[in-house]
């Protein structure tokens, strides 16, 4: 991790529908490099504290700060649309339990990757094919299924290659919002193994909701858990997971040993 200033900051993230609290007063820095998890039964805030940290929210009250790749930390709401869209093009990756919701489903896996390209500026045809096929090779999907659409891909295959959508322009933060659930045991060990590779590879920090708390040990350095919209114990992942101080962290860990 970088001895630099924090790559993200939330402070006071606070988010209400109504009367109903969803999140409150979350803070945390994340740092270049860090893997964060974000833990907790359904219903705990945590992909409302995902949709607030990648701005696709905006909170009630408290604020995220991004620094720009020009050292400039900037606070999400004062982003102008064109620069937020810029960010989720380039420096951000956004990668969704549902594949279907994060792929374009009616063309190719080969565009799919490469329309990412053409979103900084990359204007070559074979380039962008060879660095496809680049990326299709690194998610351990087969070339000659480049033409195909997503439609005909399995679902271990559609998630690996929404990483390789989301990775081709080599962000600097990954959101990943319960990456490998609704896949078969066996899928979601392969799919693991090869984001935990990517992302050592790659240096990229990442925020990863999950309620599975070995995909948080095996992905992460630093944990939060989170009951009814706010954390209640947060850590060194290995520490919180083995330790446990808080009762609500406790029961979690129990409940997967007795499992």
């Amino acid at each position: 991790m970088s001895d630099e200033a924090p790559l993200l900051i939330a402070e006071g993230l606070t988010k209400a529908y109504g009367s109903r609290l969803a999140l409150e007063n979350v803070s945390f820095s994340l740092y270049e490099g860090e893997a964060l998890a974000v833990v907790g039964e359904s219903g705990s805030g945590k992909t409302t504290l995902l949709n607030l940290l990648s701005g696709i929210v905006a909170p009630t009250a408290g604020k995220v700060a991004y620094r720009m790749r020009d050292l400039r930390t900037r606070d999400l709401q004062d982003l102008t649309e064109a620069e937020r869209r810029f960010l989720m093009r380039t420096d951000w990756g956004f990668v969704r339990q549902d594949a279907r919701e994060g792929l374009r489903m009616a063309v190719s896996a080969g565009a799919n990757v490469g329309e990412r390209l053409m979103g900084v500026g990359e204007r070559s045809y074979g380039r962008i094919r060879n660095v496809a096929l680049e990326w299709l090779d690194r998610v351990e999907i087969d070339r000659d299924r480049i033409d195909d659409a997503p439609t005909s891909f399995s679902g271990g295959m559609r998630q690996r290659l929404q990483l390789a959508r989301n990775l081709v322009t080599s962000p600097r933060l990954v959101f990943l919002d319960e990456p490998t659930g609704g896949l078969d045991v066996s899928v979601q060990a392969r799919l693991l193994d090869l984001l935990r590779a990517l992302v050592a590879d790659l240096g990229v920090a990442i925020v990863i909701v999950t309620h599975d708390l070995a995909v948080a040990r095996l992905l992460s350095h630093r944990i939060l858990v989170m009951r009814r919209g706010e954390v209640v114990e947060t850590g060194l992942t290995d520490q919180v997971l083995d330790d446990p101080q808080d009762a609500y962290t406790q029961l979690l860990v129990s409940s997967v040993l007795q499992a």
